[in-house]
């Protein structure tokens, strides 16, 4: 009990908040914390021991833990820093970081040289074209023979300007192109070979690529272009286009490539018909790392994107 008397003073040691009496403050008198309170993530505690809680109640009904004087005076505050009102005006802009951005790759021209794409030829399929029964071709188509052609009649085989002189004629070699002939903005040449020329009377005089034998006569429905299905799905790396096929000579048959443009040419010898595609691809490929695979159900082209992104 306080002598009679004497004032009693409010003790500022955090955690105390008892009053007292200046007379009866003993080295022991009062117990309290001499760190400074926290809150961080939900929990409330003293710096200065290890207890900690949640709740606010629990945390103003934690015991001290130092035991010393009682003070009536207020503990120092801790040091703010000096606000600048110079800026309290100022606007402070924020920008989020923004995903980095690649740089388109060059399109090369449409024109640009072509390249014979390597192709993976399944065994099966070269066995199925190898039991077709294939149209004679020794001078004679179907029922014609050699005796009936007249003398001036020219070769059918494309880019072949063979006339017929007598039967000495049909064992010369064929020079020919396959496909159909291409006229694309000014250009016109095969799609067989890398040559090309804007000029059509130098067009005619392309000399053929492929080797054979002449053609006198052509079968009704002979190299008659047909249609087939095509699709294509593409992964983060590759674009891959499918065409269904069944029965394709992979010798007669051929894939070219450049990096925006993808030519195809298929032979069927059962009924000598001819499938051709040429397309623009949206996006830029890389030649050398692209493949095909003849199969006996399709033509599988794998081309390699040269850049990332969805086509």
């Amino acid at each position: 009990m306080p002598s009679e008397g004497n004032q009693l003073f409010h003790c500022y040691n955090r955690g105390c908040g008892q009053k007292f009496d200046p007379n009866e403050n003993r080295e022991d008198s009062c117990t309290f914390h001499p760190g400074a309170p926290f809150f961080h993530d939900a929990y409330k505690g003293w710096s200065c021991c290890e207890k900690k809680c949640r709740d606010f109640t629990e945390f103003l009904n934690i015991e001290g833990c130092t035991k010393s004087y009682h003070s009536n005076e207020r503990p120092p505050e801790a040091e703010r820093s000096p606000v600048d009102k110079s800026k309290s005006n100022e606007v402070i802009e924020y920008k989020s970081p923004q995903a980095h951005v690649f740089e388109a790759l060059e399109r090369p021209p449409f024109e640009s040289s072509l390249v014979n794409l390597k192709v993976e030829v399944s065994p099966t399929l070269v066995q199925q074209v190898k039991s077709l029964t294939r149209p004679a071709s020794d001078g004679s188509v179907g029922s014609h023979n050699v005796t009936e052609i007249a003398i001036g009649t020219s070769c059918k085989n494309r880019g072949c300007r063979q006339t017929y002189e007598g039967p000495g004629t049909a064992e010369t070699a064929c020079s020919h192109h396959l496909g159909f002939p291409v006229f694309h903005e000014g250009l016109k040449f095969w799609p067989c070979c890398q040559r090309r020329t804007t000029d059509f009377d130098s067009f005619l005089e392309l000399e053929g690529c492929v080797v054979g034998e002449h053609m006198w006569f052509k079968e009704k429905g002979q190299d008659q272009e047909v249609s087939c299905r095509y699709d294509w799905h593409q992964t983060s790396s590759d674009v891959v286009v499918s065409i269904f096929a069944k029965k394709y000579d992979p010798d007669g048959s051929f894939v070219q490539l450049n990096p925006v443009r993808l030519m195809v040419h298929l032979f069927f010898p059962e009924d000598q018909s001819v499938f051709s595609l040429d397309l623009e691809l949206r996006g830029v490929v890389d030649v050398a790392l692209s493949a095909a695979s003849m199969l006996p159900t399709k033509l599988e082209v794998k081309l390699r994107k040269a850049e990332p992104g969805s086509w």
